[in-house]
């Protein structure tokens, strides 16, 4: 039996709850239209499913948030077309979904390290954010990529530093603390520079290199 986007969207609305979405508000996830559906629910959803690029594609065209984060978890990384995932970063509205799409997918796809360089110089926030929380989950969990390859990363890291915009300099913060778990060079690759932060005038790259110290160090930094 097929299941249409149109079904799944009345799944998710009956789970849906309007104390979550008021709680997702207080943690800064306001997009333009959620359900309020719990996580684990969404999961067992997903399992259900199994992948399905093409649900995923029209489930991403609903704009519900939780629609939205369902489709990240059923496309398939090596299937999805790289039109499709520039139409979902440009839509894009709040960082759960964001983070849900580049942890959970996009450092799958083939083209993932090519993105990193060409959203870090996007100019819309969460298309920025994408480049750094996509780098993130490479760090994590791109056990082939080069040290080399996250090397040049944190020049990227360096530059975007200064964007003191709230969801962009956490993503870059948490890609450079990430970069720095990764082995013993990248660690004093990753406080290189965070050292070099702390000593500008940008307040945001600042509060980047003492927080990435602080975690890879574990100390604070004055």
């Amino acid at each position: 039996m097929t299941t249409t986007s149109s079904e799944i969207l009345k799944r998710l609305r009956a789970a849906g709850s309007a104390a979550n979405v008021a709680g997702m508000a207080r943690y800064g996830i306001r997009p333009a239209k959620a359900y309020g559906v719990a996580t684990p629910v969404i999961r067992s959803i997903a399992r259900e499913l199994g992948r399905n690029t093409k649900l995923a594609s029209a489930l991403w065209s609903s704009n519900v948030l939780e629609a939205r984060v369902l489709a990240t978890m059923i496309a398939d990384p090596a299937e999805i077309p790289e039109e499709e995932v520039e139409r979902w970063v440009r839509g894009f509205d709040c960082w759960s979904v964001c983070d849900s799409a580049c942890i959970g997918l996009l450092w799958k796809t083939p083209f993932a390290w090519r993105k990193v360089r060409e959203w870090s110089r996007r100019e819309p926030e969460y298309e920025r954010r994408a480049a750094f929380a996509l780098l993130a989950g490479l760090a994590v969990h791109d056990k082939k990529a080069t040290d080399k390859q996250f090397r040049a990363a944190l020049r990227l890291i360096s530059k975007a530093a200064g964007d003191d915009r709230n969801f962009v300099k956490k993503a870059v913060n948490w890609a450079l603390r990430q970069i720095g778990k990764r082995n013993a060079e990248l660690r004093e690759a990753a406080l290189e520079i965070a050292e070099a932060l702390i000593a500008t005038e940008s307040r945001s790259a600042r509060w980047i290199g003492r927080d990435a110290v602080r975690e890879l160090r574990g100390k604070a930094v004055q």
